[in-house]
């Protein structure tokens, strides 16, 4: 199992003991309540990882009770999450929704103590958004949804790090100064040319469409990649160079587009979770079979799952919240597509 899946099942774990918590913290019994107040100082003094965690997921129900919760009212954490979320509904269902809140706070303190690179970083776009920026030396730069990149200019090069995400890059022509992508991977020197750079947790994507870079990586020799080409660069080097078509590429970059041929659903999914807010839970294994030839929208994601749906009836997409969205493939409809 990698070291990110791992890291996922025990988020995964913490966020259901945190759901847990916060419906026993809305018990209606005065002595339960205090009770679960002890468990839960106990839970947050036995891992520092449940201290940060829980200290985001009561932010984030403090934010929810000053918006919504009316004067004079309960202001209880679980109470207040559940007067903004279901306060007509029953009480099974406002259980699921404190549940379904707990979570999506867990996993927000979660992802931002782990991203302070991101925050502290000199441009930024959200997730679900893209942002263009014209540098100083007259260079366009857009970052991709949830993509950051911290600008370093002198009067010998132009540096751009970057830190998270995929950035489309437009160099103004500057003979002095050369124009260096270094994605921690790989530095991309160019002069005047157009390209996009993608920073995975272990690679870095570099699809060239005008003119030519030289990308290099620690310890390895350089190498030239042309306009129409694309390569994976990894600790180990550059890899090997593939054809691309530059203007399919840049128009899926304009238009938001994910272009997809013949990739595993898996693949595509985890694309779309980098587009949307929250969390898209499946099970790479159970969906193993499925593979995906489509285009579809980055900035409406709940479009792209719609459109999976209806060109895979085999799969169910359950959306719990508009931030918690389950996909799976029912076995009964897996035995049918065989």
């Amino acid at each position: 199992m990698s070291r990110g899946a791992m890291h996922g099942q025990r988020a995964d774990a913490i966020a259901e003991q945190a759901a847990h918590w916060i419906v026993r913290l809305s018990a209606d019994d005065p002595a339960e309540r205090d009770t679960a107040q002890a468990g839960y100082a106990a839970w947050k003094a036995a891992d520092p990882l449940h201290a940060t965690a829980a200290a985001g997921m009561e932010n984030v129900l403090r934010q929810l009770n000053a918006v919504r919760e009316p004067a004079g009212g309960d202001h209880r954490p679980a109470r207040a999450a559940l007067a903004a979320i279901a306060p007509r509904r029953q009480r099974l269902r406002q259980l699921a929704a404190a549940s379904a809140v707990a979570v999506l706070a867990l996993t927000s303190a979660l992802a931002v103590s782990e991203r302070p690179a991101y925050l502290l970083a000199d441009l930024r776009s959200p997730t679900g958004q893209w942002r263009t920026h014209t540098l100083a030396d007259g260079s366009h730069i857009t970052l991709g949804s949830g993509s950051a990149v911290n600008v370093h200019f002198n009067a010998g090069e132009r540096h751009v790090e970057l830190v998270q995400g995929d950035i489309l890059v437009d160099v103004a022509k500057d003979a002095q100064r050369p124009f260096i992508v270094d994605s921690g991977q790989a530095a991309i020197r160019a002069l005047g040319t157009r390209f996009t750079v993608r920073r995975d947790d272990d690679a870095t994507i570099l699809s060239m469409l005008e003119s030519k870079v030289s990308a290099q990586v620690p310890q390895h020799p350089a190498n030239i990649v042309q306009a129409g080409q694309r390569t994976r660069i990894t600790e180990d080097g550059v890899g090997p160079i593939t054809a691309i078509d530059a203007a399919s590429v840049q128009e899926a970059w304009r238009a938001h587009q994910l272009v997809i041929d013949d990739q595993p659903l898996a693949d595509v999914l985890d694309e779309l979770a980098r587009h949307r807010p929250g969390q898209l839970h499946y099970d790479r294994e159970q969906i193993a079979g499925i593979r995906v030839a489509a285009v579809l929208p980055l900035d409406d994601t709940d479009k792209a799952l719609q459109l999976l749906i209806d060109n895979f009836p085999q799969l169910r997409i359950r959306m719990l919240t508009r931030y918690l969205v389950m996909v799976d493939a029912p076995a009964s409809a897996l035995a049918k597509n065989k």
